[in-house]
């Protein structure tokens, strides 16, 4: 209840952050006329949000005399409001109206991104000003773990709140936890004690991830001016365009560079491109990088930055299935190492990349298109033409000495 810039709730399942804090909330609600801003990364609609929960403390707390309930909005009889938002809906101008905010409470901040982060923390700017952040980590890379229980900002408060820590904790979820204790001890560490994983539950690649850090494989990687670079290109404009920079080396595979990002045209892409201070060998596109397309004036990728790039792109040839790419990033896995720091947005996207379960079966399909999977492919597309990648097309890959084994003490 004391004031703080930031205040921080992480913990494991049933320690009761969320009640916690809409309970100190509704508390303050009621002393001065605050603007409460209750937001998520994303929030579809009211249901989504955090407003059935506060309704429920209010009853529960007996002070339903003292809040009017609004579908959208809950307001108490001091003037203090309550507001709901979905963070990755609003743009930049939007969230600025909420610039006059007192308090923010961002819930399941797991979710919640560093392009969201960077645009709503500026924003709540008035005289005493707080964020609220309360979440149950998911990823020990995320952006909220990583600001603030790794590296906490000044004048913050940070909490990890465990099923130990919570009052009203039920005979029906110790059960269950004791459950999972025995079944699983390691999934246990994550859901109850509120440790972060290494890669998602699910993770089509989780142990070859965990393999590549664990042997400090992700790591800093400096350009080699020695061997040539190759791109290796996943293509989209509403979903992401992503490109993997390579360099190999006899059989080992550097990946030391990684490009994302939507609606850019290839013009802008290619000048991306050729201003990194790379020599570059070949560039590669999927398959349909080869065919027409109607957004194109019907003509396709290839054409398009043949110029732009000043040679050819090649094409990666189409996979009989989506396995194929799966089983060879599988065995390149092993030679290839990654920048930790140019490349953590694909790491990132290994570390996510997982299979559909359908509730009707309950059993693993298709790899999920989502914001992870365009990295996902293009490192898959890679592991299906790395073997044509070479520093000359027409001499033998140089003699180089390879590197030396991994020195923990040593500053790279």
């Amino acid at each position: 209840m004391q004031p703080h810039r930031y205040k921080v709730a992480f913990g494991g399942r049933g320690g009761a952050k969320s009640w916690g804090f809409a309970r100190a909330l509704l508390i303050k609600a009621l002393e001065n006329p605050l603007r409460i801003l209750c937001a998520r990364e994303i929030m579809r609609t009211i249901g989504d949000s955090v407003h059935r929960l506060l309704v429920d403390q209010i009853n529960a707390m007996g002070l339903a005399e003292y809040f009017t309930v609004q579908e959208s909005s809950i307001t108490s009889v001091y003037g203090a409001e309550f507001l709901f938002a979905g963070l990755r809906q609003q743009d930049a101008h939007k969230i600025k109206s909420f610039e006059g905010v007192d308090v923010v409470w961002v819930e399941e901040a797991q979710a919640v991104t560093k392009r969201s982060w960077d645009i709503l923390i500026p924003t709540i700017r008035a005289e005493g000003s707080e964020i609220w952040v309360s979440f149950n980590p998911e990823l020990d890379t995320d952006d909220t773990y990583q600001r603030f229980v790794v590296s906490p900002p000044a004048d913050s408060v940070v909490m990890r709140m465990t099923w130990r820590d919570n009052p009203w904790f039920p005979s029906v979820l110790e059960a269950e936890r004791l459950g999972l204790q025995r079944r699983d001890p390691q999934e246990y560490e994550h859901v109850w004690e509120g440790k972060p994983r290494t890669v998602v539950e699910g993770a089509i690649y989780a142990r070859e991830v965990t393999d590549m850090i664990e042997g400090h494989r992700a790591r800093p990687l400096p350009y080699d001016p020695r061997l040539l670079v190759h791109t290796v290109w996943d293509l989209g404009w509403n979903d992401q365009t992503s490109i993997i920079f390579v360099q190999r080396l006899h059989s080992e595979i550097r990946v030391i560079d990684y490009e994302e990002e939507s609606f850019l045209r290839f013009d802008e892409w290619a000048k991306r491109v050729k201003d990194k201070p790379y020599v570059y060998g070949s560039h590669w596109l999927p398959h349909d990088g080869k065919h027409a397309t109607q957004a194109a004036n019907g003509v396709s990728a290839q054409s398009l930055l043949r110029p732009l790039l000043r040679m050819t792109p090649k094409i990666i040839p189409r996979p009989e299935n989506k396995e194929v790419p799966i089983r060879a990033a599988r065995m390149m896995f092993p030679r290839t190492y990654v920048d930790e720091t140019k490349c953590a947005r694909l790491l990132d996207c290994l570390k996510r990349y997982r299979r559909a379960v359908p509730l009707t079966t309950g059993e693993p399909g298709n790899p999920v298109h989502d914001e992870y999977s365009h990295g996902a492919d293009a490192f898959g597309g890679l592991a299906m033409i790395v073997d044509k990648l070479t520093n000359n097309e027409e001499k033998p890959m140089p003699r180089t000495e390879p590197w030396k084994p991994f020195d923990p003490m040593m500053n790279y």
